[in-house]
């Protein structure tokens, strides 16, 4: 088994899920509560491909990372990339320290990373790409563990290579996965990690009572879909349910014609009967996307799909088969709570309006006039820290860079023809309801700052003309 397999290991039992009275979501992620993450006593064999094993005394900071980073796997630095391919500055780490600016444009010869440097279409570095995009909720174990070992690496000046280790990490996400690391550590101890979601399961009996066809495709195995389910929704899950396919190897259920059904029946048993048609009650595994449409006629704009993986959930099934979308960002709950704070909303209020200040008054050439304006863009600078700081320490919010859109929202914005928190969104709203598209102002729509009349005192610029 690969050496850094256990490490991981034990990054997925720091784990755990934070129930609380009133709590009834499925939680996915990493705990609030840090654990040990890469420790697990003696048996722990970083030493079959000499991995340190002082690595293993290194902490799971559930709050380091967020979704969505970029990580150059030549260089080992992680970083937020914007909708435009830009870096923000501030957000790049090497190991557990923050990359200076100077350094960072001098890397890179600037702030912008090249579309042919950029992860490919699912966010993998593969064909030359030499960054990988870190997508789901797994990905923050990985980030971490990733820069811990860099961190280790760095401080005690040991000579690796960047390459090698995103690989052994890489296959040890792997190896959690298939080998059933992972599965059996939560089906042990399955109210450590998962919550039971009495909301979650209201939506699926609305859903049902008001005849929806309801599927289930995952890549997760029979037992374990079974045993989360039950625990998750309750033992008649499979009731609410017309199809339900496990082990789909999504995103290739998407592509791969060749790949048929097979029933699983209630031992877990693959049979070896020709599927003519998917039965309600019944589990499925592997098959594809195109017998699936063919045998059961659900195509098209009529289906909604939710996933909580923009890349292989959403991707191919909004470009190539016009099935309408959702995305689960558990994110945005914590998001949201920040944003409707007083003080996110004062100092957002503040700093927008600093920076039409900004942009309006830097006609004034005189000397008195240039010191205010480097002194307001001083403010707006540290403001700008302050709204990141508002979210996550290190790389601000899931949605946002200091201006632009994330990168990450530039592919939710694609995929996903709605994103919410959880499905338990859908209760605040009738089975028939239809979701509007906004419109969106384009840029040349929008009023002009200067033409807006200021409802404010401006500040040190008029008294430095009054003087």
């Amino acid at each position: 088994m690969h050496p850094l397999t256990y490490l991981l290991y034990f990054h997925l039992r720091s784990r755990s899920c934070p129930c609380h009275h009133g709590s009834s979501e499925k939680l996915t992620g990493p705990s609030e509560a840090a654990g040990p993450a890469i420790t697990g006593g003696e048996e722990c064999p970083v030493w079959w491909l000499r991995y340190p094993v002082e690595i293993r005394k290194y902490e799971y900071d559930p709050n380091f990372a967020i979704r969505g980073l970029h990580y150059d796997v030549q260089r080992a630095v992680l970083m937020k990339i914007d909708a435009f391919h830009y870096i923000q500055l501030g957000t790049v780490y090497r190991g557990l320290s923050v990359v200076p600016d100077e350094e960072v444009i001098e890397m890179y010869e600037g702030s912008h990373v090249p579309l042919e440097q950029m992860s490919d279409f699912y966010g993998k570095s593969s064909h030359g790409n030499t960054m990988k995009q870190f997508m789901d909720i797994f990905s923050l174990p990985e980030m971490s563990l990733l820069s811990c070992v860099n961190e280790y690496f760095l401080k005690n000046n040991i000579d690796y290579e960047p390459v090698h280790l995103y690989k052994d990490v890489k296959d040890s996400i792997r190896d959690v996965h298939i080998k059933g690391i992972m599965y059996s550590a939560i089906e042990a101890d399955i109210e450590k990690y998962i919550c039971y979601a009495e909301q979650t399961r209201a939506v699926l009996a609305k859903l049902a009572d008001h005849g929806k066809k309801m599927f289930l495709i995952t890549n997760s195995p029979s037992s374990f879909v079974n045993k989360g389910m039950k625990y998750i929704v309750g033992k008649d899950w499979r009731d609410l349910f017309d199809v339900v396919i496990v082990q789909a190897e999504k995103p290739n259920f998407f592509n791969d014609k060749r790949r048929p059904f097979r029933k699983v029946n209630e031992k877990g048993v693959l049979l070896w009967d020709k599927i003519h048609k998917l039965q309600k009650g019944q589990i499925y595994k592997q098959g594809n996307l195109y017998e699936f449409l063919k045998l059961t006629g659900w195509r098209g704009s009529k289906v909604l799909y939710f996933g909580d993986h923009i890349y292989s959930d959403l991707a191919d099934l909004t470009l190539k088969h016009g099935w309408r979308t959702g995305a689960i960002i558990p994110e945005l709950r914590s998001e949201l709570r920040i944003m409707n704070t007083e003080q996110y909303i004062q100092t957002m209020t503040w700093l927008q309006t600093l920076t039409g200040l900004l942009e309006q008054m830097q006609v004034h050439r005189d000397a008195e006039s240039q010191l205010v304006l480097q002194e307001w863009k001083k403010e707006r600078k540290e403001m700008r820290e302050m709204t990141k700081n508002f979210f996550n320490t290190q790389f601000g919010s899931l949605f946002r860079t200091d201006q632009n859109p994330t990168y990450f929202l530039r592919r939710l914005s694609r995929f996903a023809d709605i994103y919410m928190a959880s499905l338990s969104c859908l209760l605040n709203y009738d089975v028939s309801h239809t979701f509007y598209p906004r419109r969106t102002p384009l840029q040349h729509e929008l009023p002009a700052w200067s033409d807006r009349a200021p409802t404010f005192r401006l500040p040190l610029l008029q008294e430095a003309h009054a003087k």
